[in-house]
Order: structure tokens, then sequence, then C-alpha cells
């Protein structure tokens, strides 16, 4: 699997702020992007997008080289996939008037929620980018048993933040 690089992070979201896209960064280039430095390889990037920007969004990373993956599970309305030159997970966020968004996370009408706090800023490679907070991290993080991964994102947190996990 290619690795997806911080130059490449960076690439991406510019060329979806230059095509007038919102995008926070989740997962583990969020966590990377709150500590403000790589901590780990990746193989992804996790972008949550304003759902009504989404033909933007998609012309946008086809115009760089990405395509829609098929038959991805969970797939749509929760998320979809492009794959190019990396893996983008992109993730359709709808905004209420105070700031809070939510996702869907399943065809039967169940949603995941961002409050309004959950859009924060972080760094990746000294560029100032959109992330998910600390706290909406954690929150994603529960429920399911933790790979290695999530054992050292929750940890870059608990070092960096002094917050708690629940792993």
């Amino acid at each position: 699997m290619m690795m997806f690089e911080a130059a490449r992070v960076v690439r991406v979201v510019r060329a979806l702020r230059e095509a007038g896209c919102e995008v926070w960064i989740g997962g583990g280039w969020g966590i990377d992007a709150l500590v403000g430095r790589v901590t780990r390889e990746h193989h992804d990037l996790d972008l949550m997008h304003r759902a009504e920007q989404e033909p933007v969004v998609i012309a946008t990373l086809e115009a760089a080289g990405y395509a829609e993956v098929e038959g991805v599970v969970p797939g749509r309305p929760a998320r979809f996939v492009m794959a190019g030159p990396g893996e983008i997970d992109l993730h359709p966020l709808r905004f209420a008037p105070d700031g809070s968004a939510t996702q869907p996370a399943d065809d039967r009408g169940g949603v995941f929620t961002y409050p309004a706090a959950a859009f924060v800023t972080g760094m990746i490679e000294g560029v100032s980018v959109h992330c998910l907070s600390a706290a909406q991290q954690v929150s994603f993080h529960q429920g399911y048993r933790p790979r290695e991964r999530d054992l050292h994102d929750m940890a870059r947190l608990r070092e960096t933040f002094g917050i708690e996990t629940h792993f």
C-alpha cells in the first residue's frame, strides 16, 4: 500500500482550499496535525468536507489524479474513498447554524455528531490546516478493539494535551 506523506497532504488540502472547499483532517493525519509533527507512517488521508461542496471536492481530486473507488464498505452516504497518488477517505458533513455538524453513519438515518468545538486548526509541515479536535478524535476512537496505530495515536494525544483516553 502506498504511503500518504506530509507533502501530499499539504498539496491536497491546498488544492481543495484554492477550489473554495472547506475540509478538516481527521484520523491519523488529524492527530499528527494536532501534535504538530509526523508521528507515524500513514496509508490514507481522512477528510471531512461540507456536503454541499462535494461536487467541487470530487472534481478537484479528479483533476489531481484521484478516482472514486466502488464497493467501499461502509460506503455512501457515510463516506466514500478516492484513490490515486494515495487514498483519501471522504466524509460529508451537514452544518447547523451553530457550527455543529452531522455525518450520515449509515443508510438508515443514523448520524455521527460533531459539536462546533470539534473544528480546530493544526499544523502539517509548518502549514496551518483545519482538523478535528483532540476531544473529537478521542470520541471517534471508542467502541472498537484498538489497532496498534490507534494505541499510538491516543498516546500522542495524552502526551501532548494531558487528556484521558479510554485506551
